[in-house]
């Protein structure tokens, strides 16, 4: 059973685009909370090869500058890895996109993968509330601040406050390792070998017994 205040690990990443293969990660952030205590927390631009499309900098307000000054990419990555730990469980609102990105860009700079258990807040948010269910959208649901969403650290603090009222209303082990697609999108070009994935299935959609 899942203990929150056991050992669980928040990231988000944003990013040059949408594919893990062909963009870049340019900003991350990790709370690592380890028996209740957050024991360690990073954030850093990451140095990225190219010019930002104006889009990404009007959703992020992240520029060119910004990245001129951030971690080189594999010691970004080699530093979220230590915070991360071997086992700790991974959280992220939209882990399907997060955890693809971390995979392809492990994998291209050091060969290899991770297989932390994960937990999705956005697949859980999907089952329990109408839509809609974008990070923004579920803080506003559940009275959590966030401000400045599409800036990792922001997202991450809001995240972890969603996981808590997600698993205080009731609890998430269920979760554990889950991620629903929407079926008009297709399923997702990669996921961990250990996921199980499912379609998503509208609260609208179902029979109210």
């Amino acid at each position: 059973m899942i203990n929150l205040i056991n050992d669980i690990c928040v990231f988000d990443f944003e990013t040059s685009g949408l594919s893990p293969v062909n963009e870049r990660v340019i900003e991350m952030a990790a709370i690592r909370v380890i028996n209740g205590i957050t024991v360690s927390e990073f954030r850093t631009f990451v140095k990225f090869d190219g010019v930002l499309a104006p889009k990404i900098t009007e959703i992020t307000g992240i520029t060119d500058a910004d990245l001129a000054g951030g971690m080189d990419e594999k010691q970004a990555f080699i530093a979220l890895r230590k915070i991360m730990g071997p086992r700790s469980l991974l959280v992220a609102h939209n882990a399907q996109f997060d955890l693809a990105f971390l995979h392809y860009t492990m994998f291209r700079i050091q060969g290899i993968t991770f297989d932390n258990p994960f937990i999705d807040t956005l697949t859980i948010s999907r089952d329990r509330t109408p839509f809609p269910h974008k990070l923004e959208n579920m803080c506003d649901k559940y009275a959590i601040k966030l401000e400045g969403a599409h800036r990792a650290l922001n997202d991450v603090e809001a995240t972890l406050e969603l996981l808590k009222a997600l698993h205080n209303e009731k609890p998430v082990d269920e979760w554990v390792n889950r991620l629903a697609y929407v079926p008009k999108y297709g399923k997702p070009d990669w996921i961990p070998s250990y996921a199980e994935l499912s379609p998503v299935v509208w609260r609208s959609q179902r029979t109210v017994s």
